[in-house]
């Protein structure tokens, strides 16, 4: 019968309550993080891509705007 009570008397202990709660949303920000890098990841690339091919375009000695 101990064991009955023990797992009677675990199931109603509110003592891990607000760890579990930050665990979940802990765990939702970083599934969101990761779903807005992934969103956002692949036009970074072809930003980073544009200005890396403007910058090597420029010459030594041209002021900005090709003037």
């Amino acid at each position: 019968m101990k064991l009955f009570d023990f797992i009677k008397n675990f199931g109603k202990d509110e003592d891990g309550a607000v760890t579990v709660d930050w665990v979940v949303l802990t765990a939702a920000l970083v599934g969101l993080g990761i779903l807005v890098l992934t969103v956002v990841r692949g036009g970074l690339e072809d930003l980073s891509s544009d200005i890396a091919t403007e910058l090597s375009n420029i010459e030594p000695g041209t002021a900005v705007g090709g003037s």
